[in-house]
């Protein structure tokens, strides 16, 4: 093993020296990808060595705004040049990976294969190559670009999907129906969009300002972490969960302060009659916040412990929780809610100061009803109502005229503080209520976080692929 490595190490710097050197760039319309070009790049993932193709900084809209990140990578495993399979996967019907690089709505270079994950591992663009994937990482327009603000990240998203569907019959393997979407964060939150928002009319103006290709834009799967999002109704659930924790760590732990403890208090209020607009079968509250939803919030996080338990880690002495032998019985949220410990100020997204990233997400202005009667902002302002509408997916579940994804994987830390498990809970329920498959779960001694579970997502990739 330890030669294998040295090998390994030996043969990536040699081939790094020309990496990308010979790939043929230039306006989208006129890639292509010579089938001979024996250009590669070799790398270990776990142990595995993985060698694959690679095409850099394709543009993949005709009148870009930001050229800098309107521009993709397409990644090939080897095999497929040689009419071999990987993983039982074929040039012709290996999947294609498309991770987004998106967080805090800033925003995203391209995915590079590497090993370079934070929990010490390939990042999932080297894992998804060494399972047979054809890998496709969009660069894409964030808040903080002077033509990154809403909905400039869904728009490119979208284009970078378009983009594939008409360079089809020129990618070299990968199959332009099974396309899976990736992201965590604001980045889950786009992959929400990508995946709920298929040929979507309201997006039109938008993609024909950028160029983006007369094309089919909806996926067959959207992989999902820790999503933030449904932005206009992200602050009322939170406080549902953190009202009456009053210290807050986003930084220094401080406290907050009246307005913002009067915040608290309305939006959690407020949080029932939102939850049951949405008519999920079987999941409602009653005034007081109580009822079958909190019943099933509580579930997840006990079907997480439980699992944690099984495995052999320690679940047992926390207050929340209740244990009775080998078996999580119970789950108490606002004993939880202390535990967990609050992140964000009240309220947590729409801030009355006007100053969040998702209100910079806005051009700096509200996106909430609340928030903009207690503004305690100089110029107080209010978002654009389209653009609001279409970072929300679910505004498009089960819309006529809309392909939404069949397959979802939702997945959120227990740990988590940065948004409610209520906000990626809804999201499961109303695809499942539409007719989708969503597979949803918390994640014991998760914090805000993704990919960290590769073998279990590809797992489900592939029995939904295969």
């Amino acid at each position: 093993m330890r030669r294998l490595l040295c090998a390994s190490a030996i043969l990536i710097a040699l081939c790094s020296c020309s990496f990308g050197a010979e790939f043929t760039q230039g306006p989208a319309d006129s890639i292509t990808m010579p089938p001979g070009n024996r250009v590669s790049q070799t790398m270990l993932a776990g142990n595995k060595l993985v060698t694959f193709r690679s095409w850099l900084d394709i543009p993949y809209v005709e009148k870009p705004i930001e050229p800098e990140y309107q521009r993709l990578n397409v990644y090939v495993p080897e095999e497929y040049f040689n009419g071999e399979s990987v993983n039982g996967y074929t040039a012709k019907t290996a999947p294609i990976f498309l991770p987004n690089g998106v967080g805090g709505y800033m925003p995203g270079k391209q995915f590079i294969p590497a090993n370079d994950s934070r929990h010490g591992t390939p990042n999932a663009s080297l894992y998804a190559l060494s399972r047979g994937y054809v890998v496709v990482t969009p660069a894409i327009r964030g808040r903080t670009l002077a033509n990154g603000k809403a909905p400039a990240l869904i728009v490119d998203y979208k284009a970078a999907v378009r983009w594939l569907r008409h360079n089809k019959d020129r990618l070299p393997a990968g199959d332009t129906e099974k396309i899976i979407s990736d992201g965590l964060s604001a980045g889950g939150a786009l992959s929400s969009l990508l995946g709920a928002t298929g040929n979507a009319k309201e997006y039109e103006p938008y993609l024909k300002e950028v160029g983006a290709y007369d094309e089919r834009d909806d996926i067959f799967a959207s992989a999902v972490y820790c999503p933030i999002t449904n932005l206009e109704n992200a602050d009322m659930p939170y406080e549902w969960i953190f009202n009456g924790v009053n210290t807050y760590h986003m930084g220094p732990a401080r406290e907050m302060d009246e307005n913002m403890k009067a915040a608290s208090e309305a939006l959690k209020k407020e949080f029932p009659a939102y939850l049951n607009s949405l008519k999920l079968e079987g999941h409602t509250l009653d005034e007081n916040g109580e009822g079958t939803f909190r019943k099933y919030i509580e579930g997840l996080y006990v079907a997480a412990a439980q699992k944690a338990l099984d495995a052999g880690e320690n679940v047992k002495g926390l207050d929340w929780l209740t244990v009775e032998g080998d078996k999580v019985t119970g789950a108490d949220l606002s004993k939880y809610a202390v535990w967990a410990t609050r992140m964000k100020a009240a309220p947590a997204f729409d801030s009355l100061n006007m100053k969040s990233f998702e209100n910079n997400e806005f051009d700096d202005k509200h996106f909430t009803d609340y928030a903009y009667r207690h503004s305690t902002a100089e110029k107080p302002a209010m978002a654009d109502a389209e653009k609001i509408y279409l970072m929300n997916p679910m505004n498009f579940i089960g819309k006529e005229g809309v392909k939404t994804a069949r397959h979802w994987r939702i997945r959120h830390g227990v740990k988590d503080r940065d948004t409610s498990l209520a906000v990626p809970a809804m999201l499961a329920l109303k695809l499942k209520q539409s007719g989708y498959e969503a597979d949803v779960a918390a994640v014991w001694n998760v914090p805000h976080d993704g990919n960290y579970d590769l073998p279990e997502l590809f797992e489900w990739i592939d029995s939904i692929c295969k």
